[in-house]
């Protein structure tokens, strides 16, 4: 089948991190989340397929949880994902938290990169175009990039209820069309992102966004277009839209 992928430039020089390390328990019962399946192949290999296909990564770093990094290096082994479109993977012990095992990932990358993108295994479905378009954004001179789309539905802040279960009264209306639903890949330049991440560690600061960290730390971030089929699989439901998706890729021999 025609698998989309970019255009090589020899002037981008990108990894990414796949922090894969957790357990999803929102999905229901059962393998860690980026091991559940999608259209039989699981959900890991999907997302490193995805970033592979952008021609600008040459290296893609998994994060496993620690006691498994043999089944995932085997698993990556069995789908034939290491050399996929020229990209070189490997596989390390990932830590407690999604940002240690992010940290843990990033002191594999070589000097030599120049963006590091940080990328969910649970968005399997990514388009190439928006890889290489947070790759470019890095290159053309920003320290942050997050891919995003804006949101379809009205958006409140609430209080909190008088007792889990309770209305939660309604504070304010934001206006939507200054909000955006954010994706990954995230894209940063090499030392911002190592800069922010030692930061955290010395502040004990805890964070789920790398990019609220650059944030956080007096960085700028800016936005490029995202993909509505990047959503992330975290329920249910979010795994029967995902085999549509797929389905109809295949059908029109675009996966």
């Amino acid at each position: 089948m025609a698998i989309p992928t970019s255009p090589k430039e020899q002037n981008l020089n990108a990894a990414a991190v796949v922090p894969a390390a957790g357990r999803g328990e929102r999905l229901g019962p059962g393998a860690p989340k980026a091991l559940r399946e999608l259209g039989g192949v699981p959900l890991l290999v999907h997302a490193v397929r995805a970033l592979a296909r952008s021609r600008a990564v040459t290296l893609v770093v998994v994060v496993a949880p620690a006691d498994g990094v043999t089944r995932v290096r085997g698993l990556l082994d069995d789908y034939g994902v290491d050399g996929h479109d020229g990209a070189r993977i490997a596989v390390v012990p990932g830590g407690s938290t999604r940002q240690e095992s992010v940290r843990l990932g990033l002191g594999v990358i070589p000097g030599d990169v120049d963006v590091v993108l940080v990328h969910d295994a649970a968005r399997p479905l990514v388009p190439v175009d928006v890889v290489d378009a947070v790759v470019r954004a890095v290159a053309d001179g920003a320290e942050a990039v997050v891919p995003a789309v804006p949101l379809a539905d009205t958006v409140k802040q609430v209080e909190p209820g008088a007792a889990p279960g309770r209305p939660e009264p309604v504070v304010a209306t934001p206006d939507r069309s200054t909000l955006r639903a954010v994706q990954t890949p995230q894209g940063f330049r090499r030392e911002v992102l190592l800069r922010v991440h030692e930061k955290a560690l010395n502040d004990g600061v805890e964070a789920t966004d790398d990019a609220g960290l650059v944030e956080r730390y007096g960085g700028s971030v800016v936005v490029v277009p995202g993909h509505e089929e990047a959503f992330k699989v975290t329920r249910p439901l979010d795994l029967v839209l995902a085999e549509a998706v797929l389905a109809r890729r295949r059908s029109r021999d675009e996966f």
